[in-house]
């Protein structure tokens, strides 16, 4: 199981960005990612820079760490984009992991607030599954985990289903249906967990920008 770090976008800058993801890869990480929003859940008021150019930027200062947004939204902008997007990601040489996600409720006022349309979820997942489609002869996909159509639309691709902060026997019961991966909020052990969700299945663990970055790298270090 590999283990990458989601960066602090909400920020005027990148400076924490960059710092983050230094010190992550000299803690062990194998892979940084970024959230796709364009305002932190519920602050509308608080600034979020854009994942693609910080991932490019941390692409080329770190070769060795795989890049990723978790996850790119279908409907933020058009399929055509993020194709170039992620074209443009991997033009640094980097492994990049291509995952896309419908968006919910929860993300739907940025849509509003932007002025943007809102899809239907039908539509929305019949953009995903032609992203992935084509997405996938290049390399790794990741469909953000939702309801089962939307999960079902992984399966039927190959793609890893990536769970946000679900516990490690839930995600035990979707290792059977294809590759999962787990993102969220690091526990107080996290060398505890790392090592449950190895041994449930899980092909990564990418935990949040809060994460202790230094107890993260001991149990890293301690992992054989």
């Amino acid at each position: 199981m590999r283990v990458g770090l989601l960066l602090p976008l909400f920020h005027d800058d990148a400076t924490m960005a960059r710092d983050a993801a230094a010190r992550a890869a000299d803690r062990g990480c194998e892979g940084v990612f970024a959230y796709d929003h364009l305002w932190p859940m519920g602050s509308p008021h608080r600034p979020a820079l854009a994942p693609f150019p910080v991932l490019a930027d941390i692409a080329v200062r770190h070769p060795q760490l795989a890049v990723g947004p978790l996850v790119a939204r279908i409907g933020l902008t058009s399929a055509a984009h993020l194709r170039g997007q992620f074209a443009a990601l991997r033009d640094t040489g980097s492994e990049v992991i291509c995952a896309l996600g419908t968006g919910d409720s929860l993300s739907a006022d940025e849509n509003r607030g932007y002025g943007l349309p809102l899809e239907s979820a039908e539509n929305r997942r019949q953009q995903l599954e032609e992203l992935v489609s084509d997405l996938a002869r290049d390399g790794e996909v990741w469909v953000g985990g939702g309801g089962e159509k939307t999960n079902a639309i992984a399966r039927r691709h190959g793609a890893t289903l990536n769970l946000w902060n679900v516990s490690v026997d839930e995600l035990a019961t979707r290792v059977s249906g294809g590759p999962v991966s787990w993102a969220g909020v690091a526990p107080e052990d996290i060398e505890a967990h790392l090592a449950a969700l190895a041994a449930a299945g899980a092909t990564w663990a990418v935990y949040a920008p809060q994460t202790d970055l230094d107890a993260l790298g001991r149990a890293l270090s301690r992992r054989g």
